[in-house]
């Protein structure tokens, strides 16, 4: 099974003072070699501009090296991508995803992918399909 990994995933398991960290830690060893991990080159970008920001160049640095590893797959946005995620932001207007966010539901419609590591309570929010009812599987399930 694929999974999607979100740039708020990726945040708490760099930064060890996050909230999140203990729990993103438990979560990706249970996924790690399960799982098919998947990120964006959006993903990647504004973790780079996060962890680099508030932990440091080396910390930054460490998280590249890890994405080129290959430990998670890295998917480039597409066009078609960025058309959609239009699409959903004019359709959501009364939320505030941002690109990434938007970005992100469209590679995932586009590649099938249900399930999503984050923290992030707009993957609970967002609904896809042909009559908008599914959700994604958020992990670690939390409340919106």
């Amino acid at each position: 099974m694929k999974t999607f990994v979100d740039t708020s995933a990726f945040y708490a398991l760099a930064d060890t003072t996050d909230r999140h960290h203990s729990v993103a830690r438990k979560v990706y060893e249970e996924l790690i070699g399960k799982e098919e991990l998947i990120t964006t080159d959006y993903v990647f970008l504004e973790c780079w501009f996060l962890i680099s920001h508030h932990l440091g160049r080396n910390a930054a640095l460490k998280f590249w090296d890890f994405l080129l590893s290959g430990a998670v797959e890295l998917v480039m946005a597409e066009r078609k991508d960025l058309e959609n995620a239009r699409e959903i932001v004019a359709e959501y207007r009364d939320q505030d995803f941002s690109l990434v966010d938007a970005v992100n539901f469209a590679v995932m419609e586009r590649l099938g992918i249900k399930k999503a590591f984050t923290f992030d309570a707009h993957f609970h929010i967002y609904r896809f399909g042909r009559e908008k009812q599914e959700r994604f599987e958020v992990i670690p399930l939390s409340p919106p």
